[in-house]
C-alpha cells in the first residue's frame, strides 16, 4: 500500500494557498517529494480565476474591494470560483497521474479523485453523482442536479495537480454579488444559483464542521485511493518554491489581471 504525505490543514490567503499549489507540483516533478494530498481555507475569503479567464468579465472588482476579497489567478483552468472563508474546504491533490488512472486520460483523473470526495460525503450522509462535465465546464460532484464540488487541473509532464471545493455551506447573493455571469444581474444569478448549487449543511439541515468534513475527505481518499496517510510539513524546496511564485506570480498584478498568461 502507497503512502502519501498528508499536509497539515491551515488557513491561507489566496496568493499563498496558489503558491503552495504549485510548489507542490514542481517538487512532485522534481522526485522530491512522494504524491501529496492538502486540505485549506481561504482567509480572507477569495475568488480564483482560471488560468486564461478575464477577469473584467468575470468578477466585479469594486464589490470585491468592497467586501475584502481576494482575488488571485490559478495556475490550472477551469472557471471563476468564490471560496467563502467560513463555507468552504478546498483540497488539492499532486501526484503522478498513473497512480491515479491506468488510462491516460484527463477525465478518468477527475473521476478517480472525484469517487475519493463521494465516498467522504457519502460518510458524511451525503449521497452525490458524478457529473462528466461539457466544453464549458469541468466534472463535478452534483447532488440532486444541484452542484457541491468542483474542481480543475494542471497537467505537467506526467504529473497533475487537481484542486477542487468542498461547498460546506453557501451565501448565494454574496457569491454572485462577486461573479458575474453574462447579461444576468446579480439578483437573477443568485436565483440561477438556488436552481443549481447546493452545499453540505443545506443537504444535512444541520452545520457541520470543517474539520469533520476534513476527516471525512481522509478516510474516503484513504479507502478509494487504497493509500495509507502520513502527515508531514513542506518542504525546505517547496517553501522557496512557494516564496518566490508568491512574491513574482500570485501576489502580482500583472499575474493576476492578465489572461495572456502562460
Amino acid at each position: 500500500m502507497d503512502t502519501w504525505r498528508l499536509l497539515p490543514f491551515e488557513i491561507c490567503n489566496a496568493a499563498w494557498n496558489m503558491s503552495v499549489d504549485e510548489a507542490i507540483l514542481h517538487a512532485r516533478i522534481a522526485g522530491k517529494v512522494s504524491n501529496t494530498l492538502r486540505f485549506y481555507r481561504w482567509n480572507p475569503s477569495a475568488v480564483s480565476l482560471g488560468r486564461n479567464e478575464n477577469i473584467g468579465n468575470r468578477v466585479y472588482l469594486q464589490t470585491a474591494k468592497r467586501l475584502g476579497v481576494d482575488i488571485v489567478r490559478r495556475c490550472s483552468g477551469g472557471g471563476t470560483v468564490y471560496h467563502d472563508y467560513e463555507g468552504e474546504v478546498t483540497y488539492s491533490v499532486v501526484a503522478k497521474t498513473s497512480d491515479l488512472s491506468s488510462i491516460s486520460n484527463i477525465t478518468s483523473v477527475y473521476f478517480k479523485i472525484y469517487e475519493a470526495v463521494t465516498d467522504a460525503l457519502r460518510l458524511l450522509g451525503v449521497p452525490s453523482d458524478f457529473s462528466q462535465g461539457d466544453v464549458k465546464n469541468c466534472p463535478n460532484l452534483t447532488v440532486g442536479g444541484k452542484k457541491i464540488s468542483g474542481s480543475s487541473q494542471k497537467l505537467s509532464r506526467g504529473y497533475v495537480l487537481q484542486h477542487g471545493t468542498l461547498l460546506q455551506k453557501v451565501d448565494l447573493d454574496k457569491m454572485f454579488q462577486l461573479l458575474k455571469l453574462n447579461n444576468v444581474s446579480c439578483i437573477q444569478a443568485a436565483d440561477i444559483g438556488r436552481e443549481r448549487i447546493t452545499s453540505i449543511i443545506d443537504e444535512l439541515k444541520h452545520n457541520i464542521s470543517s474539520d469533520t468534513i476534513v476527516n471525512a475527505l481522509k478516510q474516503g481518499f484513504k479507502a478509494i485511493l487504497k493509500i495509507q496517510l502520513q502527515e508531514a510539513p513542506l518542504t525546505f524546496f517547496e517553501e522557496e518554491i512557494a516564496d518566490k511564485l508568491y512574491k513574482e506570480k500570485y501576489s502580482t498584478k500583472e499575474w493576476t489581471f492578465s489572461n495572456k498568461t502562460r
